[in-house]
């Protein structure tokens, strides 16, 4: 009898969570080079039938400020925003309303050696940990985002793309080398 009640909770859950489809919006103010009126951020269009999909991203003023400020408590010049992924839905009347996907970084850190794997997979360590620092209303979109950095030494880089659940599905124990050949590897 109890398994039965708690199957029919879980389902009831479930049922509930699909029927109310929660959603995140956000108003976006445009960019000054921008001559449309503001664009609306959400999780989940009003009417996906009414729309024509257009991949597109937007920046997160505040998030990238807070984010560059962490990073350059790391390293005091280093560039870093982040900004959300998804597509704009157009509707036939030319308004548009972005629907967010994930929330992405992009950091480039000065380093001495693009060899040394211990030190690189030491940076993305740090630039992960701010990551995770930051409180999840501050993220937008449902999938896990995508982290870039770029490496630079002198007048060479090395960039290294990884999604934050790559990260996040690392085993523990791992020395800062194998950190940065696990995250170079493909997903």
């Amino acid at each position: 009898m109890q398994r039965i009640f708690f199957t029919l909770l879980f389902w009831s859950s479930i049922l509930g969570a699909c029927t109310t489809g929660a959603v995140s919006s956000l108003t976006v103010p445009p960019s000054p080079t921008e001559a449309s009126p503001a664009l609306t951020m959400t999780t989940v269009p009003s009417n996906p039938q009414e729309c024509g999909y257009q991949w597109a991203y937007k920046d997160l003023p505040e998030l990238s400020s807070s984010f560059q400020q962490s990073i350059q408590v790391l390293q005091p010049k280093a560039p870093a925003n982040a900004f959300a992924f998804g597509e704009n839905c157009i509707h036939t009347d030319g308004s548009v309303i972005f629907l967010a996907k994930e929330t992405d970084f992009n950091i480039t850190l000065q380093v001495d050696d693009l060899l040394n794997e211990s030190d690189l997979g030491g940076w993305s360590l740090k630039v992960m940990q701010v990551i995770e620092n930051i409180p999840q209303e501050q993220i937008v979109g449902l999938q896990p985002g995508l982290v870039t950095i770029i490496f630079q030494s002198d007048s060479d880089q090395k960039v290294i793309n990884f999604y934050v659940n790559q990260y996040q599905a690392l085993p523990s124990g791992l020395s800062n080398a194998e950190i940065y050949q696990a995250l170079q590897a493909p997903q």
